[in-house]
């Protein structure tokens, strides 16, 4: 047990002594993560409803949702609301990780006071519970007939979804050395070269996450396409949330595990990358 003793930091505390923090880490990831576990069984149930732990296995749930199967009183089918959270979740990567970028680099750049005053009001939709996000964004819908509409769910996904953006580059800005850019700009290329050809390159790992993590929220995201979309333009989440309140649907176990692979592998992925990178 000699590695107990051994030292975890310049400050000589050992691994003994983190033994707590390690144990209480330990019961934090084991509850996030037994949910996810138990869903999985429960997708290759052969039963009529959500059956934990299976007593026959069976892929009728999932061959429910990829051929086709209808979403609670058949109103839409599940692979139309999938193909409709993936389109809205590509558009607001092009939408949220722009204006994000951008707006972190224009605090980072900035020696006004206003950035103190701007930058609380560009993450506010992340302080503010989304049930009123949503509920803002329908009233004004209503009133440009927007409600049900692709373009309402992208703008109202990259609302969420930028402030996390922002975070992230802003953190990948703070660790780098605007000189380089300076110097570039001092050597005659104007402030948008500099930025594509000296900052971008140095911080794209960044913007390749912060991308990911707008697309993950845009298509895990409940509450504001509970309120604005609908018809023909439903999600995947708001079609599993309706299955569950209308039915108890074992197909919305089947896609909460090809969501949980999808987001898993995206997450890994994007880890593997920046090692490489680095």
């Amino acid at each position: 047990m000699k590695f107990l003793d051994r030292h975890v930091s310049e400050t000589h505390i050992s691994f003994r002594n983190r033994l707590w923090l390690y144990a209480f880490g330990i019961v934090v990831l084991f509850l996030l993560i037994v949910p996810s576990l138990v869903v999985i069984p429960m997708s290759f149930s052969a039963s009529q409803y959500l059956e934990f732990p299976p007593k026959n296995w069976s892929f009728r749930w999932y061959e429910n949702y990829f051929l086709g199967g209808k979403v609670g009183s058949g109103f839409n089918d599940w692979m139309g609301a999938t193909w409709t959270s993936l389109k809205v979740a590509v558009l607001t990567i092009f939408v949220a990780t722009p204006v994000g970028t951008m707006a972190a680099y224009g605090i980072i750049n900035s020696d006004s006071k206003i950035r103190k005053i701007l930058f609380p009001i560009m993450i506010s939709p992340i302080m503010v519970p989304v049930i009123l996000v949503a509920i803002g964004l329908f009233y004004f819908y209503v009133k440009f007939q927007m409600v049900n509409s692709v373009l309402g769910l992208v703008l109202g996904h990259s609302l969420v979804s930028m402030p996390l953006v922002l975070i992230i580059v802003l953190s990948a800005l703070k660790n780098y050395d605007m000189n380089q850019e300076k110097v570039a700009r001092s050597l005659g290329a104007t402030r948008l070269r500099a930025f594509f050809e000296i900052t971008l390159p140095q911080i794209k790992f960044s913007i390749i996450s912060s991308s990911l993590i707008a697309f993950l929220t845009s298509f895990d995201e409940v509450i504001i396409s509970l309120f604005v979309a609908g018809g023909d333009n439903s999600t995947i989440t708001r079609a599993m949330f309706l299955a569950l309140r209308d039915q108890i649907d074992p197909t919305i176990a089947a896609i909460s595990t090809i969501l949980i692979v999808i987001s898993s592998g995206l997450l890994i992925l994007s880890q593997l990358y920046g090692t490489k990178k680095e």
